[in-house]
């Protein structure tokens, strides 16, 4: 396998174990990564995702001998055909949260998808093309000193169409995401951190535990709160203001209408932890 999951209580830990590609991903390799996100993101037990590297390799984007080829080839077919690409849709009811997300190489970098689980990224290496692509859907982001960021695709005459022309600009300043989306250069870790990329640079010894100490202060929140949480921030990206507004009421209601908003504050009351049942509410 290429990709690996596995579950640390209520961590989802996936790792890229491409080494000798320095995390370069092959087709199968996407579709075991798209995978790993619908396993995550559909067990119970599974409260937050933790996504890293093996050694000094993160996710250098695609692999160009095999997957370019593909790529264009479906694209020249899509436009024969008079077909507009497939929009990624998360799914509210129950079931596959996926069904509709356009295709195993758009779930791998969750493309379009508001993911309904907090993620953590170990950045451990090169994370560039589609591998900075995964990252932009990823919340919190921590990365080793050795650590690279870009977006090289204009370089090889590609488009970064995971995207990355949709969320980078929403996420950092204009003029940075524009120079690393023109430019194709990579920047170093310390870099990333200045124009606000990734949240801080850890020694790599020390870069996955900290991932889970970060994965396990949110696991040990209400997950239904959470999930709201990160969903309403979502909601609030893709609409105008009094819209996200009346969105962040309807995701408060079933939040306060879960039995979560009555164990919480008996909990702290009484001084113990809390027993979350993670049973949504209803409105």
């Amino acid at each position: 396998m290429t990709v690996h999951y596995e579950e640390r209580g209520h961590i989802a830990l996936i790792t890229i174990d491409r080494p000798e590609r320095r995390g370069a991903m092959n087709l199968d390799a996407y579709r075991q990564l798209a995978n790993g996100w619908r396993k995550a993101a559909v067990e119970s037990n599974v409260r937050v995702v933790v996504i890293t590297g093996v050694g000094d390799s993160y996710c250098a984007g695609a692999d160009l001998k095999e997957f370019i080829p593909a790529v264009a080839e479906n694209a020249r077919a899509r436009a024969a055909r008079g077909e507009q690409p497939a929009v990624a849709e998360t799914r509210t009811d129950g079931g596959d949260p996926f069904a509709n997300s356009g295709g195993d190489l758009a779930l791998a970098v969750l493309r379009g998808i508001d993911f309904p689980k907090p993620i953590v990224a170990a950045v451990n290496g090169p994370c560039v093309a589609s591998g900075m692509e995964m990252l932009l859907a990823t919340d919190i982001r921590i990365a080793s000193p050795d650590a690279v960021f870009g977006l090289p695709e204009v370089c090889r005459g590609l488009f970064a169409s995971g995207g990355s022309t949709v969320r980078l600009p929403r996420q950092i300043p204009y003029v940075h995401a524009m120079d690393l989306l023109l430019t194709g250069r990579y920047v170093p870790a310390e870099e990333a951190v200045r124009f606000g990329l990734i949240n801080r640079v850890v020694e790599k010894g020390k870069l996955l535990d900290t991932a889970f100490e970060i994965a396990n202060a949110i696991a040990r929140n209400s997950p239904g709160a959470v999930s709201a949480t990160k969903l309403s921030v979502l909601d609030g990206f893709k609409t105008g203001i009094t819209e996200a507004f009346a969105r962040e009421i309807e995701h408060g209601d079933k939040v306060f209408s879960a039995p979560d908003a009555m164990e919480g504050p008996r909990a702290f009351l009484e001084k113990r932890a809390p027993r979350w049942t993670g049973v949504a509410g209803k409105v």
